[in-house]
């Protein structure tokens, strides 16, 4: 394989990324962004990728969450409050269900670029440069907001460091309490509509009050009130990610110091292109998105490439086909995947698979949808004998009506009332709860078989 750079992507084709007008100006805001501090740290991607081999096995359970692109409008503590609080509420309620540690990996802190599925749009008769995230232009349709500007990487990397400098806090300061966090969802239980999963909190804190009366506390034990959190995003913006990338003094390795984890989107895969490129360089955990599109060959060479000494949790393979279409390609990639050899960390996205466009006009995902897919991506490994190891979400710790469905039933006619999404909708807090939920349920049931299995 050629020698790799950091900039040797740009001989690579591109696609989904911004064609700047003023180079002169890009050159400038690379050449200062190539001069701050990288937002995350080598040995902190390392620690992530050994947890992301553990989900790989079966030790460990991937919850990966957030936006699907970081606003600067939007951006506020309460927001970054919110979605860490739901997340810690649902990893909790993963843990207890998978009975092992749950690993949190928040799409926060560099979410602001998105593929587009076509280069314009128009309205109104008017043809205009399609919105690509805040990191590249603005949302407003007019031709000057559309302009790409390079001076917006300058103003994500400031809330991204930002982002992630309050995150740390929540999660050593004492905000991830386990008792404050369970608090939170015996109250979202004790709601009359949400009553049916009040069983499982119940044992939850059955649990808590154990380790309570074994001394095992917040005063006693650290991992009682801490929680590692790591951030991850689409790795779109390849001049942004080249002008953070450093090189590690202990491992003599390149860190793509934008996130802990990047990953390459389902548009952008193709095994000779710039992102590929990229990812393949760089130390970091990186996910792959697997879509109906996705081939057994070409799994297997993005296999090779970017995870040449098929290393545990380098490469995250994260699954996106929609409800009912599951069981038509997961097995293939996973016969690829199998005959390979190849050691990989399989993980549902069931969000991307399954928008569609409601009768009001705005695009939405059904909630039985996106619980269908979860359930068929367990049903297939199940029958595979593989490790679902994880689930990817866009959600929001806000009470957004964005996604229908869920048991406090958002309805086509609710989207109007809280739709803030700049581009895709996320499930909402109550919504992500208890998907939390019934995940558990899917891997109490998992568990439950494989004890039989071993016991028979």
């Amino acid at each position: 394989m050629s020698e790799w750079q950091k900039s040797t992507w740009r001989a690579k084709p591109r696609v989904q990324m911004p064609d700047y007008t003023d180079q002169a100006e890009l050159a400038r805001v690379e050449a200062q962004l190539s001069q701050y501090p990288p937002l995350v740290f080598a040995g902190e991607a390392r620690r992530l990728k050994r947890h992301l081999g553990a989900a790989g096995r079966g030790e460990a359970f991937l919850l990966q969450g957030g936006d699907c692109a970081e606003s600067f409008e939007q951006f506020s503590a309460d927001g970054i409050r919110d979605t860490f609080k739901v997340m810690l509420q649902m990893a909790m309620v993963l843990t207890f269900g998978a009975k092992v540690p749950v690993v949190k990996v928040g799409r926060m802190a560099g979410q602001f670029a998105k593929p587009r599925s076509a280069p314009t749009e128009v309205v109104d008769g008017v043809e205009l440069p399609s919105y690509r995230g805040d990191i590249i232009n603005e949302l407003a349709f007019t031709p000057e907001a559309r302009i790409p500007n390079p001076q917006k990487m300058l103003q994500a990397y400031t809330q991204a460091a930002a982002t992630l400098n309050l995150l740390r806090a929540f999660s050593t300061g004492g905000f991830a309490d386990m008792n404050r966090v369970h608090s939170w969802t015996l109250g979202f239980t004790d709601e009359q509509d949400v009553q049916k999963y009040s069983e499982i909190a119940d044992r939850i804190q059955d649990t808590i009050d154990f380790m309570g009366a074994a001394g095992i506390t917040a005063d006693t034990t650290h991992q009682f009130s801490t929680v590692e959190f790591y951030t991850s995003h689409e790795g779109l913006l390849l001049e942004y990610e080249e002008a953070l990338t450093r090189l590690d003094s202990t491992s003599g390795n390149w860190l793509a110091g934008s996130g802990h984890m990047i990953w390459i989107g389902d548009r952008t895969r193709q095994p000779d292109g710039a992102h590929v490129e990229f990812c393949r360089g760089v130390l970091n955990p990186i996910g792959l998105k697997c879509g109906p599109t996705t081939t057994a060959e070409d799994l297997k060479v993005l296999m090779a490439k970017l995870n040449p000494e098929n290393e545990e949790g380098r490469l995250t393979l994260i699954a996106r086909f929609g409800a009912g279409k599951v069981a038509d390609h997961l097995p293939r990639l996973v016969q690829a995947v199998r005959e390979e050899g190849a050691k990989v960390t399989w993980v549902c996205d069931p969000m991307h698979g399954n928008t569609i466009k409601s009768a009001s006009g705005y695009k939405t995902r059904p909630f039985e949808s996106v619980l269908r897919e979860v359930r068929d991506f367990f049903a297939v490994h199940q029958t595979e004998g593989t490790v679902p190891g994880g689930v990817h979400f866009e959600m929001t710790g806000k009470d957004v009506t964005e996604c229908t469905g869920g048991v406090r039933a958002v309805t086509d006619e609710d989207l109007s009332a809280r739709y803030h999404t700049a581009c895709d909708p996320r499930l909402n807090a109550s919504q992500s709860l208890e998907l939390a939920f019934l995940v558990a349920e899917e891997l109490t049931r998992l568990r439950a078989d494989q004890r039989r299995r071993a016991a028979s």
